[in-house]
C-alpha cells in the first residue's frame, strides 16, 4: 500500500485530510496497530477523537481496522487526548486518538498508547513499514463497544484537586474539544467561569486553538480586564497543552508553571526528580533544586519525557511548549485540564493569585523562534553546528537535543523539529544585554551552519 512518508512524525502520524490522509490510512493503520498489539498480548484499545471535521468518517474507518485485526474496541467518542489517555489507564492498557492537535483545520493525526507506553520513533516507522508491506493480520473475535469516560474522569479530578477558596476563571477553549469538558469541570471544582468559544467547532471560527502563540490569548487578555475574574486559562485543539494569563495580561509561561508544580510536588515527594526539555528557562533548574528536588534536563517531545520519567519514576515533567506531567497524584500523562485545576489549587491558598504569578523568577527571553528548512534538512544542520559549536569558558554546551549553549547569565539553543521541517531557536538573558549578547553569538553560529538561515516566528 502507498502511503506519504511524510505523515509519519516524531511522536505521532499527523497529515492533511484528504491528500495525505484518508479513511483507507486509518483503517490500515487500525489493523497494523490491532496487528502488533495482539502480538503483544494487547486484546481491547480505545479510541477516542477530538473535534474536527474529519474525526468521525477517520475514527470509524481506524476502528473497522482494528475489528478486523480482532481487536475488542471501546469507542470514547468525542474526548480529549488526555480523556483518551485516561480510557487507556483505566479501562485498558491501549488506545488511539485521532486527533490533529494545534494544526490547521485540514489536518488530522493519530496519536497512540500501546501497552501503557506512549509509541514514537522507530515503533512509528515500524507501523508504517507494517501498512506498506500489507503484513497486518486479520483475526476474528473483534468488536465495538460505546463507553464515556467523561463523569469518571471528572470526578477523579474532583476528588483529588481541592480549592482552598472559590475562584472566577476565564476559560478559552477556541472551539477546541475541550470546551465539551473543561468549563463543567472548573465548576465541579468551585469555580465561577466565563467562558470563551467553548463550542466545537472543526472550522474554528474566533481564533486558532494553540495557547504558546500570544495572538491566540488576546481574547483572554480582553475578557480578564472586562471582567473581575482572577486568571485566564486557554487550551489547544486536544487539550493536552495549557496557556495561563494573569489579570494584567501576562503569558506565564509553561517553564514557569513548572516552578510553581515543581515546589508544590516537592513539598510531598521530597528528593524527588523533575524532568523538563532544553527549551525551558534557566531559572527552573535552580528553582527545583532549592525545594528539594534532582533537575534533569532532557530532549524535547512529549513522548521522550513520558518515557523519561517511567525511567527515573519521575513525579513530574513538563515542556515549555505546555505539555505538562504529573505522575504525583495522577497517570503520568500531558493533560491541560488537570494542569489546570492543579494550579488553581496551589494559587486558591494565596489571596491574591496573580501576585504568586508574577513573583515567579523571570529572565528576559524570546519566544520560540523558527528557521524553515528543506525536508530533511534540519537534522543535518545540527550535525554541523555540533560540530562548530567552540564556546571560550564560562559557557556550557549540551549537544542532548541539538546545541545547547548555557551562560552564567543566560542561555542559547538551536534543535532540530521532530515533526515539521525548521529548526527550533529560544535565546534567554538574565538582562536585556545578555539577551542581546547571546542571541548574536548563536545566530554567528547558525550562519556557520546554515548561511541562508532566516529566522521567523514559529509556527509550533
Amino acid at each position: 500500500m502507498q502511503v506519504s512518508a511524510s505523515i509519519f512524525k516524531a511522536y505521532d502520524i499527523r497529515g492533511v485530510v484528504p491528500a495525505t490522509l484518508d479513511e483507507g490510512v486509518a483503517e490500515a493503520l487500525g489493523l497494523a496497530f490491532g496487528t502488533v498489539a495482539r502480538q503483544q498480548g494487547e486484546t481491547t484499545v480505545a479510541v477516542g477523537r477530538d473535534g474536527r471535521l474529519s474525526g468521525p468518517s477517520l475514527a470509524g474507518a481506524l476502528m473497522r481496522g482494528l475489528v478486523a485485526a480482532g481487536i475488542e474496541v471501546i469507542d470514547v467518542g468525542m474526548v480529549t487526548t488526555p480523556m483518551l489517555y485516561f480510557a487507556a489507564s483505566t479501562l485498558c492498557r491501549s488506545g488511539i486518538q485521532v486527533t490533529g492537535s494545534h494544526n490547521p483545520k485540514d489536518y488530522n493525526g493519530f496519536k497512540m498508547v500501546l501497552g501503557g507506553r506512549a509509541i514514537y520513533g522507530d515503533d512509528i516507522q515500524a507501523l508504517r513499514q507494517l501498512i506498506e508491506s500489507e503484513g497486518g493480520v486479520k483475526a476474528t473475535g473483534g468488536s465495538v463497544r460505546q463507553v464515556s469516560v467523561a463523569a469518571d474522569y471528572q470526578a477523579r479530578i474532583v476528588g483529588d484537586v481541592k480549592l482552598s477558596r472559590p475562584m472566577k476563571v476565564v476559560v478559552d477553549c477556541g472551539n477546541g474539544v475541550a470546551g465539551a469538558y473543561a468549563p463543567a469541570l472548573f465548576r465541579a471544582l468551585g469555580c465561577e467561569v466565563i467562558e470563551l468559544f467553548s463550542d466545537v467547532d472543526g472550522d474554528f471560527p474566533n481564533h486558532h486553538p494553540d495557547p504558546s502563540k500570544p495572538e491566540n490569548l488576546q481574547d483572554v487578555i480582553r475578557t480578564l480586564a472586562s471582567t473581575d475574574a482572577e486568571i485566564g486559562m486557554a487550551f489547544d485543539g486536544d487539550g493536552d497543552r495549557l496557556g495561563i494569563v494573569t489579570k494584567d495580561g501576562q503569558n506565564i509561561f509553561p517553564d514557569r508553571q513548572m516552578i510553581l508544580f515543581a515546589q508544590d510536588v516537592l513539598s510531598r515527594v521530597p528528593g524527588g526528580d523533575i524532568i523538563f526539555d532544553v527549551k525551558c528557562s534557566q531559572r527552573l533548574a535552580p528553582a527545583i533544586e532549592a525545594a528539594g528536588g534532582k533537575a534533569h534536563i532532557y530532549k524535547t517531545g512529549h513522548s521522550l519525557i513520558k518515557a523519561r520519567m517511567k525511567e527515573l519514576n519521575s513525579p513530574l515533567g513538563g515542556e515549555m511548549s505546555g505539555h505538562i506531567f504529573f505522575k504525583e497524584r495522577w497517570f503520568g500523562f500531558d493533560d491541560g485540564t488537570y494542569a489546570g485545576a492543579r494550579l488553581l489549587e496551589i494559587l486558591s491558598r494565596h489571596p491574591d493569585a496573580n501576585a504568586v504569578l508574577n513573583g515567579l523568577p523571570t529572565s528576559h527571553s524570546t519566544p520560540e523562534l523558527n528557521v524553515a528548512c528543506a525536508e530533511g534538512e534540519p537534522h543535518a544542520v545540527v550535525k554541523k553546528l555540533v560540530e562548530l559549536a567552540a564556546f571560550d569558558a564560562p559557557a556550557k554546551v549540551s549537544t542532548i537535543d541539538g546545541v545547547r549553549v548555557d551562560w552564567p547569565d543566560g542561555f542559547g539553543l538551536v534543535r532540530a523539529s521532530n515533526t515539521t521541517p525548521v529548526l527550533v531557536l529560544r535565546f534567554e538573558g538574565h538582562t536585556p544585554e545578555a539577551l542581546h549578547r547571546i542571541e548574536a553569538a548563536m545566530l554567528d553560529l547558525l550562519k556557520k551552519g546554515k548561511p541562508d538561515a532566516v529566522v521567523g516566528a514559529s509556527a509550533h
